[in-house]
């Protein structure tokens, strides 16, 4: 798997998580337990984030 389609997936799961649960500490250990440095962990904080206020205003 290519490293966009796993970066992909990986923000597509986290997405979803954070919907259900929307608290950042614990989006941010998700991100953790998938084996991603620190700062890309707060990089998919950032994009989720950003994604779901999108969905929220629609």
């Amino acid at each position: 798997m290519k490293s966009e389609e796993k970066r992909s997936h990986r923000l597509n799961y986290l997405l979803k998580y954070y919907l259900s649960n929307p608290q950042e500490y614990a989006l941010y250990q998700r991100a953790k337990q998938m084996g991603v440095s620190d700062s890309t962990a707060k990089d998919y904080i950032r994009t989720v984030i950003i994604q779901a206020q999108k969905i929220h205003s629609k």
